[in-house]
């Protein structure tokens, strides 16, 4: 398990403006969250090298972005509406409800101690109904997957990029899952963004395609700046597996609160294209250069966006008896530069470190200026949010044309010349 409690890291997430409870000054929403703006800075930096690395790097995946809500008839034809469920069970005494699968005794309610009700399935998809004319709606549903959105356009993308098997159709996007129990921070939330693609292959090719990706996955988990010594794979089960998979591999994360699911890797075989071919009754095939004519398998690796934000904060987390630091990787880290005056009080420190700051703001747009305080409690400050280097301009600056540079990790303090500087910060962060 990691050794950073999950008290800690909360409390962190708030004091330093990463993460809030959602509705917080109205009490709350169980399973919601807002970013304040180092964690908003954290999660679009995740969401940028993740299509950097998966699809900007890459010649075979293609962008798409696609509604939240979908017509019902999108999700009765997946089988989403059907077998898209957790065990539901409720307390006959206080009402409250667990997820079956979460509770070691299913007789005794382990809040109030009353008796609980049978098990029964609970579908996790959220209707809304649609309509401007009273008692006349039609149902929609917010998404509970992004797969979908790639699979109902997969005739629009054949027509009009022509691409070659193999080929994945990428997407980040908004998803929604009526949690019975949302619980454990970020990590079970009713709303919450995934990354995600579903990669087209002929069903000969499936287990080579498979195996690829799964090493992706873990050069993307290192690039990331998740502990790789703290994930795990599992082979899912037969009876643990969605209704569309064939075969499943998770990739678990050892958070205080246990061993849990991270990643996913999904064979969904033929299932949802061939779903929709049935029932739109459009032709959904695809055509090779010999002519033969049939229904790509489907090889998909799921990244759930919130859940990477907190396995890469537990990968990060430091603390020793001076200070709490977070080692992130420079490319996701909310703020790659912090420049400081000396004094806030003496004139021409701060018109100089201005000068500085507007310089090394112009080619590392996440720079910050931080004067308050001294000096020690910025560095504590910017350690707590992540800042890799710090630069720090002082009397000296004036006369040897040079400022401290700071190591986030180490510490240690470097002398560097102002003609040096855009050079040696480049090499650090890029490094």
């Amino acid at each position: 398990m990691s050794d950073v409690s999950m008290e800690k890291l909360v409390s962190l997430a708030k004091r330093r403006g990463f993460i809030y409870p959602g509705s917080e000054i109205y009490g709350g929403l169980a399973g919601t969250w807002d970013y304040g703006h180092y964690g908003s800075l954290l999660a679009y930096n995740i969401k940028d090298l993740w299509w950097k690395h998966f699809v900007e790097e890459r010649d075979d995946n293609f962008a798409m972005t696609t509604p939240t809500l979908m017509s019902e008839a999108v999700w009765q034809a997946s089988g989403h509406l059907d077998g898209f469920a957790d065990p539901l069970i409720e307390c006959n005494k206080c009402k409250h409800r667990f997820r079956g699968d979460q509770l070691e005794d299913k007789k005794k309610c382990p809040d109030c101690g009353g008796k609980l009700g049978e098990e029964k399935a609970f579908n996790l998809m959220l209707p809304v109904q649609l309509g401007s004319v009273e008692g006349k709606s039609n149902t929609a549903y917010l998404r509970g997957e992004l797969a979908q959105g790639m699979f109902v356009n997969f005739k629009n993308t054949l027509d009009t990029l022509r691409p070659k098997l193999p080929f994945g159709l990428a997407q980040i996007g908004r998803a929604y899952r009526n949690e019975i129990s949302p619980r454990d921070f970020l990590f079970r939330v009713r709303e919450f963004d995934l990354m995600e693609f579903e990669y087209f292959v002929k069903e000969a090719d499936w287990e080579k395609y498979f195996e690829m990706w799964k090493k992706e996955m873990w050069k993307w988990i290192e690039r990331v700046g998740i502990k790789k010594n703290m994930v795990s794979e599992l082979e899912v089960p037969e009876k643990d597996r969605a209704h569309y998979s064939k075969r499943t591999v998770d990739f678990e994360f050892d958070y205080p609160f246990g061993t849990k699911e991270l990643y996913g890797l999904a064979y969904r075989t033929d299932y949802d294209l061939k779903k929709h071919a049935k029932a739109s009754g459009l032709d959904l095939t695809y055509s090779d250069e010999e002519g033969n004519k049939f229904i790509p398998h489907v090889v998909e690796p799921t990244f759930g966006h919130g859940r990477t934000i907190l396995a890469v904060m537990l990968s990060a987390y430091n603390e020793d008896k001076e200070r709490v630091w977070l080692s992130f990787k420079p490319e996701v880290a909310p703020i790659k530069v912090a420049v400081f005056p000396l004094l806030r009080n003496k004139p021409e420190l701060v018109e100089k470190a201005d000068e500085i700051y507007k310089s090394v703001k112009s080619y590392i747009p996440n720079t910050l200026w931080d004067d308050n305080g001294n000096v020690g409690k910025r560095y504590r400050r910017q350690d707590e949010i992540g800042t890799p280097l710090c630069i720090t301009i002082d009397f000296e600056t004036l006369e040897d044309k040079a400022v401290t540079v700071r190591d986030r990790d180490s510490m240690a303090q470097q002398r560097v010349k102002l003609d040096e500087l855009e050079n040696y910060l480049k090499k650090k962060l890029n490094g």
